[in-house]
């Protein structure tokens, strides 16, 4: 018996684990499919190599053949791990654009989600190294960031010539150079800030688990023990949720909650539509059609599914020092490795992308739509070695595709992965964006401040020029930048597709399903404008401050 059960314990998991059993009076249990993250590579930086595509730390989804990828299926990584993504992604912090968060809150009637009621709960697990000492830190830049929270936040340990000139070339493309994407526009280049703490990955296991919850007695961890479904009953009237069967590595077990209790979903955007299909809330007809008996008819549970596609585009340089001739030897490999060993910096201290660049891809655009990541490197695919050529690699993707997918099981069995169609260039509007965008990145890259490299264009090549050619050749090249959101959204009562209220709980005949919240990027209405981990923290701290109130009320009787 628990007051407060959570399904997952990845990025919105962790965080709520440690606010949720802050109270030494509730009994809090912390649910993980995956295994512990002990795993070495986990913690080296470049280690990401190492984790995406391992049964150890990923989950291994494939999506569905693609018509706007010209049938291609692409690998869909999510951690199966302590950290969730957190444990396997790429390190960047992004909250996003301001409009985003004023999208959400007008998509749910809800002023709580607006720009300025997020920032504090930004803020309050927010670490950021130019804090560390505050003197000389503008005004403007205090009041966005916050100092001593959980969630580190330093600047990269290494740089490259390449990049620092693609920079420049963006500045001179109409890009303003930046110092800091976070502060509500992200319109600008620079390099990314990154989620380390020394040169290590820092992940939410680390920054929300260890030590704190693990010293409390009210807290418990579960790891190999994947919800089969939640138990649901009909009281007064009400559909509630009242806890979850569970396969562990002992068994079968029963876990309940106590009068009052809640149980939250924060399992992601493959994982909390599959377990709430499985338990019978979601679209009846599917439900129907693989014999589970319809709980709650929720036709936008594993609806609206959201990604970012990147086009990678590949350009071979020279006189540059690039990780495609710095790894290629083994006396390369050594010095890198003894870099990192002495001084926790140099190419294995890498997030994936060092370069970001956030910008328009017309200049009607009133925001930036489109953002780069750039690296010095290039390979065939994620997962396949460097290429022997020196070369990098301009990855843009359109920030606020209007394509969307779905998540749905395929079957009763909770161990069959579900089936994933993101859908990826199914609009006009999709294919136009991914044209232009790799027109400017032929612009970024001709002007004066790079071309003492000598760029050759490598992918899509220099024979493809027109806007549908461009179109198509996107569907080839391009790949997920691993940011699924959306599945079971928010939004206001009489938005049939909402799948959860403002306050994040499970929509129900009369009005919520009694204790059942989801708090995790499934919520999402619409795509942040960048990467997603850190708007995924966000989320499960405004989460856990409302199921907090909601218990102390109830305890109170009101």
């Amino acid at each position: 018996m628990f007051d407060f059960i959570i399904v997952g314990a990845g990025t919105a998991g962790c965080l709520l684990a440690n606010r949720l059993s802050a109270d030494p009076s509730k009994r809090v249990l912390l649910l993980e499919a995956g295994g512990k993250d002990d795993y070495h590579w986990i913690h080296i930086p470049v280690g990401y190599l190492h984790c995406i595509g391992n049964p150890r730390t990923d989950w291994l989804y494939q999506t569905e053949a693609e018509p706007g990828l010209n049938g291609r299926s692409l690998r869909y990584p999510r951690g199966k791990v302590l950290g969730g993504c957190s444990s396997i992604n790429g390190m960047i912090y992004m909250r996003g654009q301001r409009r985003d968060y004023d999208a959400w809150a007008a998509a749910t009637g809800d002023p709580a989600w607006r720009w300025e009621a997020c920032l504090p709960a930004f803020k309050q697990h927010e670490n950021h190294w130019r804090l560390d000492k505050p003197e000389g830190v503008n005004a403007d830049f205090k009041a966005a960031h916050g100092h001593g929270g959980e969630w580190r936040i330093e600047r990269q340990r290494l740089r490259w010539d390449v990049l620092d000139a693609f920079a420049q070339a963006a500045v001179q493309a109409g890009i303003p150079a930046t110092e800091d994407f976070n502060a509500g526009d992200n319109e600008g280049v620079g390099y990314f800030e990154v989620n380390q703490r020394q040169g290590l990955r820092w992940n939410t296991a680390k920054a929300f688990l260890r030590p704190t919850c693990y010293a409390r007695p009210n807290f418990e961890l579960w790891t190999g023990s994947m919800v089969q479904r939640l138990k649901l009953a009909h009281v007064d009237g009400q559909l509630q949720c009242q806890g979850a069967e569970v396969q562990t590595p002992g068994g079968l077990e029963s876990v309940k909650l106590n009068p009052g209790g809640e149980l939250v979903l924060a399992a992601g955007a493959i994982g909390s539509p599959q377990i709430l299909q499985l338990s019978g809330i979601g679209p009846a007809a599917l439900l129907q059609s693989l014999g589970i008996a319809v709980q709650q008819d929720l036709p936008g549970v594993g609806a609206n599914l959201q990604d970012h596609l990147q086009i990678r585009s590949v350009y071979k340089v020279e006189g540059a020092l690039t990780l495609n001739t710095q790894a290629a030897s083994l006396f390369g490999k050594a010095k890198i490795a003894l870099e990192y060993a002495i001084k926790r910096s140099g190419p294995m201290s890498m997030a994936p992308s060092q370069l970001g660049a956030f910008t328009r891809s017309s200049p009607d655009k009133p925001w930036s739509d489109l953002e780069y990541h750039v690296q010095p490197l290039s390979l065939e695919a994620f997962g396949e070695p460097l290429d022997r050529f020196n070369a990098i690699t301009a990855s843009v993707c359109n920030l606020n595709p209007s394509s969307r997918g779905t998540v749905q099981i395929r079957s009763a069995d909770p161990a069959q992965a579900p089936a994933i169609s993101p859908n990826y260039l199914s609009t006009d509007e999709d294919r136009c964006v991914a044209a232009a965008s790799l027109k400017l990145t032929r612009k970024i890259i001709a002007q004066p401040a790079f071309a003492a490299f000598k760029p050759e264009e490598y992918k899509p090549g220099l024979q493809y020029q027109s806007d549908e050619d461009l179109a198509r050749l996107a569907g080839d090249i391009a790949t997920t930048i691993f940011h699924p959101v959306g599945t079971c959204k928010m939004g206001r009562a009489d938005d049939a597709m909402a799948v959860v209220d403002s306050q994040l709980r499970v929509r129900g005949a009369n009005g919520v399903i009694k204790g059942l919240r989801v708090a995790d990027a499934s919520v999402m209405p619409t795509i942040t404008s960048g990467n997603t981990n850190s708007p995924t923290l966000m989320i499960a701290e405004k989460a856990a401050a409302w199921i907090l109130a909601d218990a102390s009320r109830n305890l109170r009787g009101v």
